[in-house]
């Protein structure tokens, strides 16, 4: 019998993530994750699809093993493990958050023991394989040893006990890494065979990303090496020899380099990169031709956005350059993710699959005539799909009648019994701007009836709501709520005009945006509306708390992790300089000697905690209490001005949770998110 969603479909739902093709195209590794019912903790291991049998193989036994990737030759699977903590140095991190200190593996294809090649003291987050498969080179955190007074590296190991953290850089910790002072990622060379390890870069910055070029004679890599890197977030493109030596830089002109794949012949890149700020460059990037003494040449326009993932946190989408010159990657439009072929000598783009899904996963196989996709769809949380790429892409059909068309639909019973909510799209006109609508409905809607509405809004701000599974969305629609999911102005995936428009009008033009959108789907004889709700986390969490404090129309709000106070977050957030002054134009540089607070006033105008005193709608603050991006006492000053103005407050703090607690954080805090999230709504609608 169908029933709803649950705040334990954290549990119940298994995922799947980091897809690799063999060489051949026969295989695909991927992980697979899941809930531990009895610890309620978060396991994974890799498992191996043989997509001509169409049978799904447990490859190795977990208890988190990761980040598969088969050797040219196919012979082996390398994949990472983590390894106990033994770096003191590193040890004081949020239990729930504390970094995975990952070694790599590997494990013969044909089945047999897998063995461990490293045994660096940092985590290990990427990797890459040599073209001959007998070294890797991988990028690993090298933990900063150093007195806490003199700032020497130390002759002897700490005493037992606690000890004082020294800071000399704005950049010294980082959300959900935690604490980083001095630390840095950098690359390593390991031999597979003999497990010798040599470290090949070094420095105050992180090298990540590394890519082989084909020849086997370079490594290109991301690192964020300008003077400025304290202040100006920006990335470059570098490329070292596998010996080691001084990098040579690629990219000069650009502000921020995303990802990177060489060319068939090893004498150029193309970089998803950027001419503005270098952090845009997530939001919104371009393909681009890198050549060593030659400027950057940009392929590709607005119509489309380069996948990336978030480095060092998750790695990116794979990008091939192939021998007759195509560029293969995913790309965003409208809230939508395609597979795009872009020619190399024309930039000419054009769509080979997608649509009506987000895409975060991409792999190819050597002849680049198999590819496998990454998704999540409405209708599904994570689905892998197979095509042949010949002049019409395909999808791979497989004999198991477990799995037809796609590996691994472990949640296929799930959803029979869980139908997730269906998908209305629209759009509306506001000024000069087409903004698009996502409303999410009930699977038993009947539009004889009215129903209560909740807003979401999405993060960033530069951010998007998606055709894809969110665990809130289908919570709220799936229990009888209307969801209605705007990206307003700000928003990515629109082009950077669109994207750009939200600088320094925070709360200004993007929340008219959300209101139109409210109005206009309010018209409609299904909406009951005396109960909406409204619910963001991030800029989301901002919006949320900005917009209860501009108009009593909302019933209840819940309010994750938001930005209230923008003066004191510009000095606490791990992005507050690098972020905060593009974000509200706030360079403290160009005061001139002018009073400090001409800026506070500026930051205060534009933040909720200004406009509590306004406030009726009840409001529930849902924070973890180990969140550096936007950091738990944003919530703590909301809650206690409401709380002595004598509105409808609550406060629930999640501990050792990040802000990526949603995606990362412990199974039982991520229900205890969704289960508080739908009682209010419950409560108060």
């Amino acid at each position: 019998m169908a029933s709803p969603h649950t705040p334990q479909m954290i549990r119940q739902l298994k995922t799947v993530a980091e897809p690799s093709l063999s060489p051949d195209g026969g295989k695909l590794a991927y992980t697979l994750g899941w809930v531990d019912p009895d610890l309620l903790e978060s396991r994974s291991r890799i498992v191996v699809a043989d997509l001509v049998s169409g049978k799904d193989e447990d490859f190795t036994q977990g208890p988190k093993d990761s980040s598969a990737k088969f050797s040219p030759g196919a012979g082996l699977l390398a994949f990472l493990r983590p390894a106990p903590i033994n770096n003191p140095a590193n040890s004081a991190q949020p239990s729930g958050q504390a970094p995975q200190f990952k070694q790599l593996w590997v494990i013969p294809t044909t089945g047999g023991e897998s063995r461990v090649i490293t045994a660096v003291s940092g985590g290990i987050i990427d990797y890459a394989w040599s073209p001959d498969g007998r070294s890797i080179v991988f990028s690993a955190d090298v933990p900063a040893a150093t007195d806490s007074e003199s700032g020497e590296a130390e002759a002897e190991p700490r005493v037992a006990g606690p000890h004082v953290s020294v800071v000399r850089h704005l950049h010294y910790r980082h959300d959900t890494l935690g604490w980083r002072g001095d630390s840095h990622f950098h690359l390593f060379l390991a031999d597979v065979a003999s497990g010798e390890t040599t470290q090949i870069t070094d420095g105050d910055w992180d090298d990540i990303a590394p890519v082989w070029s084909p020849d086997g004679t370079n490594i290109a890599f991301v690192s964020g090496r300008k003077e400025d890197r304290d202040i100006r977030a920006g990335t470059e493109a570098y490329v070292i020899s596998p010996s080691g030596g001084e990098p040579q830089l690629w990219s000069e002109g650009l502000a921020g380099v995303g990802a990177l794949a060489w060319s068939p012949s090893s004498d150029e890149l193309v970089a998803v990169a950027s001419e503005s700020a270098g952090y845009m460059v997530v939001w919104q990037g371009w393909l681009y031709l890198l050549k060593p003494g030659s400027p950057p040449q940009r392929l590709t326009d607005d119509s489309f956005r380069p996948c990336l993932g978030f480095p060092p946190i998750s790695s990116s989408p794979e990008i091939r350059w192939t021998r007759d010159g195509r560029i293969l990657l995913l790309g965003d439009c409208r809230g939508e993710s395609y597979l795009y072929q872009v020619s190399a000598a024309t930039g000419e783009a054009t769509i080979r699959l997608g649509g009506g899904v987000q895409s975060t996963g991409l792999t190819v196989d050597a002849s680049a005539e198999m590819a496998a996709v990454l998704s999540s769809s409405p209708g599904a949380p994570a689905e892998l799909r197979c095509y042949r790429l010949g002049s019409e892409s395909q999808p791979v059909s497989q004999s198991s009648s477990q799995n037809p068309g796609q590996p691994a639909q472990y949640n296929r019973q799930y959803l029979e019994q869980h139908p997730p909510a269906s998908l209305e799209r629209f759009t509306i006109s506001r000024g000069e701007h087409q903004l698009d609508c996502r409303l999410f409905l009930p699977p038993d809607f009947d539009p004889a009836l009215r129903y209560p509405l909740v807003l979401d809004i999405h993060g960033g701000p530069n951010g998007a709501f998606y055709d894809s599974f969110l665990s809130w969305q289908q919570l709220l629609a799936t229990n009888g709520y209307l969801l209605l999911a705007v990206n307003p102005r700000g928003s990515s995936t629109y082009g950077e005009d669109f994207m750009l428009a939200v600088l320094d009008d925070w709360g200004g033009e993007d929340y008219l945006d959300l209101m139109e959108a409210v109005d206009r789907l309010a018209e409609r004889p299904y909406v009951d509306e005396t109960k909406i709700g409204i619910h963001g986390y991030s800029y989301g969490g901002y919006m949320a708390s900005w917009i209860v404090g501009q108009t009593n129309r909302f019933r209840a709000a819940v309010v994750g992790a938001p930005c209230i106070d923008l003066f004191s977050m510009y000095g606490t957030s791990d992005i507050g300089v690098t972020f905060g002054e593009t974000q509200w134009n706030s360079d403290l540089s160009l005061l001139d000697g002018q009073p400090l607070d001409q800026l506070a006033i500026k930051l205060l105008r534009r933040s909720p905690i200004t406009y509590a005193p306004a406030v009726e709608t009840p409001v529930l603050l849902l924070h973890g209490e180990a969140d550096l991006r936007c950091p738990i006492g944003q919530s703590e000053a909301y809650f206690t001005v409401l709380k002595r103005l004598g509105k409808v407050v609550e406060m629930v703090r999640f501990p050792d949770c990040s802000h990526l607690f949603l995606r990362l954080g412990h199974p039982r805090l991520r229900e205890e998110y969704l289960a508080r999230t739908l009682s209010w709504f419950q409560k108060y609608l």
